[in-house]
């Protein structure tokens, strides 16, 4: 009689490197971190939309830096785990969704100003931004989904 244990469900150590939703560790990593990175290279103006992007991209870099971490060490192993692992990609998704937009609305507000040398690099920076928040949003998606189906099958 074959027993399930969360052991089972939840990796830990290298294998987090081979399983298919913890694998999108690292590229949440390099996405959220360029959105962080492209963004505060720029003129955060207007603030309220900017600073949400912020918030967001600093929130999820850490809250995944401290997730990859507590995974690495073998801390998910109690029950809770897939749960918790659910509701936290799907809370990131929401959070980068709505930042994604923020600041394409800005972006496409700020192209038409785009006229001077300095404001046409501050732009193609927002562009690429932009890009890096939809991508990243994409990858917690997929973590999230994958997490979601993990959780099922606990």
């Amino acid at each position: 009689m074959a027993s399930t244990t969360s052991g089972d469900i939840m990796p830990t150590g290298g294998r987090i490197f081979t399983t298919v939703p913890d694998l999108f560790f690292i590229p949440e990593f390099v996405f959220g971190g360029l959105v962080w990175i492209l963004v505060a290279s720029t003129h955060v103006n207007p603030p309220n939309p900017l600073g949400w992007v912020m918030f967001v991209s600093v929130f999820c870099f850490v809250f995944t830096t401290l997730w990859f971490f507590i995974f690495l060490c073998g801390g998910n192993q109690n029950s809770v785990w897939p749960t918790l692992d659910v509701v936290y990609h799907f809370v990131a998704v929401v959070f980068f969704l709505s930042a994604s937009v923020g600041l394409a609305s800005v972006t496409i507000g700020n192209g038409r100003l785009a006229l001077a040398p300095d404001s046409l690099k501050i732009y193609r920076l927002d562009i690429a931004a932009v890009v890096m928040s939809y991508v990243a949003t994409l990858l917690y998606f997929i973590h999230a989904i994958f997490s979601a189906i993990r959780w099922k099958r606990s």
